[in-house]
């Protein structure tokens, strides 16, 4: 493929596809390490009916209506699973269960009732996404990256999701010591004066906005493997914290790249003549990377400790 087909076809969906997974596997590694890691499938269950919502009533696809939806879905889902577990007198996991299920399944009902296919908001894009359309119409080659007014034409997916990256990275660097002093020993962050309760809902908090940043472009399973597959990869090949870190983003962005390039060309490969997902396929390399990391990693038989500070 040369320049000319390249960059406007397929460098902006490897792009959003590696800022996305870089996004979500940032904040996974705390989680992964605080024992939370399903909160990544739990915030992508539960976000969806809110932007199905945020559409209905504004009409129109856009961040801040969608976060607003989706952060009064995880409002709406916390005082659920807290009245059920009073209520009905079971454990939170159970209740957690309960209500992720019924909101995602509520979130997929009204994406079939409602006429959101022509926005690209339905039941096939929340799941596996759109990185196939994300296009760049405006470019000719690799000069347009050098071209301001090719730049202007760039999918706002891009610059959306680059900048998610960059506010969920400052904020791991900027609390980079409180973070790892309260994931590993909580009791002594606390003796030293960190307050580790807002600290742990603001991880949440940046792992939600990377969520639902991602959402619309690159759908939910994507947002589910790259919170869980990249850090525990990454965990089976080092016992420290940065390294860790380092081996994540690396993951994350080997399976987005592979995973775009496999889904396009893997089947022609094969003698076959259709693509398949490319949001599927960049999952099911971040589950063969883990399932590698699992068989042949230096800190596989050590996994379940944790990682040194």
């Amino acid at each position: 493929m040369s320049g000319a087909e390249f960059v406007p076809l397929s460098l902006p969906p490897i792009a959003i596809g590696t800022c996305a997974a870089i996004a979500c596997a940032l904040p996974g590694n705390f989680l992964l390490l605080r024992r939370q890691a399903l909160i990544g499938d739990a915030i992508s269950h539960v976000v969806l009916p809110g932007i199905v919502v945020a559409f209905i009533l504004t009409g129109v696809i856009s961040t801040w209506p969608m976060m607003i939806g989706a952060a009064g879905a995880a409002l709406i889902a916390v005082l659920l699973i807290e009245g059920i577990r009073r209520l009905g007198r079971i454990e939170p996991g159970a209740a957690m269960g309960v209500v992720f299920t019924t909101m995602f399944a509520g979130g997929v009902l009204l994406l079939e009732q409602t006429d959101t296919s022509s926005v690209h908001l339905d039941v096939e894009h929340a799941l596996y996404g759109n990185l196939e359309s994300l296009i760049w119409l405006d470019a000719t080659g690799w000069a347009s990256l050098l071209d301001p007014l090719a730049l202007a034409g760039l999918p706002p997916e891009l610059p959306r999701m680059a900048l998610v990256l960059v506010l969920t990275g400052l904020f791991i660097a900027i609390f980079w010591r409180a973070l790892k002093i309260s994931t590993f020993d909580e009791g002594f962050a606390q003796s030293v004066g960190i307050t580790t309760t807002p600290l742990g809902l603001a991880l949440v908090v940046v792992a939600a906005v990377a969520a639902v940043a991602a959402f619309d472009a690159v759908g939910s399973i994507i947002v589910i493997a790259m919170f869980i597959c990249p850090p525990a990869a990454a965990r089976m090949m080092t016992n420290r914290l940065e390294r860790q870190i380092a081996w994540s983003v690396g993951f994350a962005a080997l399976s987005a790249i592979l995973g775009y390039v496999l889904a396009g060309y893997g089947p022609l490969w094969l003698g076959l003549y259709d693509a398949v997902s490319a949001a599927g396929m960049i999952a099911t390399v971040s589950g063969v990377i883990l399932a590698v990391a699992a068989r042949f990693g230096p800190c596989r038989t050590r996994a379940g400790a944790p990682a040194g500070v």
